[in-house]
């Protein structure tokens, strides 16, 4: 059974039991689900991921106004309920922090953003890192009667704002350009292997989060960002054999032909965009012309590699 079916199953069995612990009014202010940290909520964990902080469990959030008045009885309530279902006991470990339990809905919201509302301007929306908002808008919502957690996790599952996917979007296009098409080559004439996967890596994980941006899906951390490639961002599988075939070669035999096909997919899709209009092959040109055809004076007023992902 994966995480998130775990979690759903133990909120359907004990969900109620702590929902008789308050008064029906602040029942109706709670939501319960699984939300944030935890390949579970990306429906990515295995056999493996049941080694730390996998277990039966859910989150509820409360309003901050509830959570102060009623937080102490909620936590006291959640925390009598079963550590054991289904054959599985919750295991925490305390460096991965609280991922399940009760939560301030505004505090989790900032745990992620840095915000407790939605993002209100394009510069709000470009501080916040895709592996971040991934978290906020992955996993599930099983209850929810007031929708306030609800109506917050839409506005992030919303996506970027056009203009700040086209920044994001350069800032990647960019680095492919100076790790892949200018550098790596560069470093394996020098004979630096070391510096030579360096380059390599920078170039698979731009490539990794352009895609995830023309795909407009919240890019994971680097563990899942690959299997995300497909499973989330449903890339085609041509595409995606090509980052396999590059980030997994011996960094000696990725060639520059490998390289610029990749990067042609890229130049491709702006060109069919609209976003970019150059006939270079050199994705640095490409960068620059939609980064100085952004609307937005804020956006293009930053540098070009902001918001890069990292």
């Amino acid at each position: 059974m994966r995480g998130l079916e775990l979690s759903r199953n133990y909120y359907n069995v004990y969900g109620q039991a702590l929902l008789a612990s308050v008064p029906p009014s602040v029942g109706t202010n709670l939501a319960m689900g699984l939300v944030g940290a935890g390949s579970e909520c990306l429906g990515f964990d295995d056999e493996l991921s049941r080694d730390h902080d996998f277990g039966p469990g859910f989150c509820v959030w409360a309003p901050r106004a509830v959570y102060v008045q009623w937080g102490p009885e909620l936590v006291d309530a959640y925390e009598r309920l079963p550590r054991s279902f289904g054959g599985l006991e919750r295991n925490e470990t305390s460096l991965a922090g609280q991922r399940v339990g009760v939560f301030e809905t505004e505090a989790f919201y900032r745990t992620f953003t840095g915000l407790e509302r939605a993002p209100q301007s394009v510069g709000e929306w470009l501080s916040i890192p895709e592996q971040l908002l991934a978290l906020v808008a992955d996993g599930e919502v099983f209850s929810d009667p007031s929708r306030y957690f609800t109506n917050l996790r839409e506005a992030y599952r919303g996506f970027y704002p056009e203009q700040v996917v086209r920044k994001k979007l350069a800032a990647d296009l960019a680095s492919m350009a100076q790790s892949g098409q200018y550098n790596l080559g560069r470093c394996l004439r020098r004979d630096d292997p070391v510096a030579a996967n360096v380059a390599r890596t920078e170039f698979v994980q731009s490539v990794l989060a352009a895609l995830h941006l023309l795909s407009r899906t919240y890019m994971p951390y680097y563990k899942w960002s690959f299997r995300s490639l497909s499973e989330r961002a449903h890339v085609p599988e041509p595409i995606c054999a090509l980052v396999r075939k590059v980030a997994s070669a011996p960094v000696c035999e990725v060639t520059a032909d490998q390289v610029d096909s990749l990067c042609e997919v890229m130049l491709r899709c702006v060109l069919t965009l609209g976003w970019a209009s150059t006939t270079s092959d050199f994705l640095l040109d490409a960068a620059v012309e939609i980064w100085q055809g952004l609307d937005s004076d804020y956006l293009r007023g930053r540098p070009l590699e902001e918001g890069v992902f990292h």
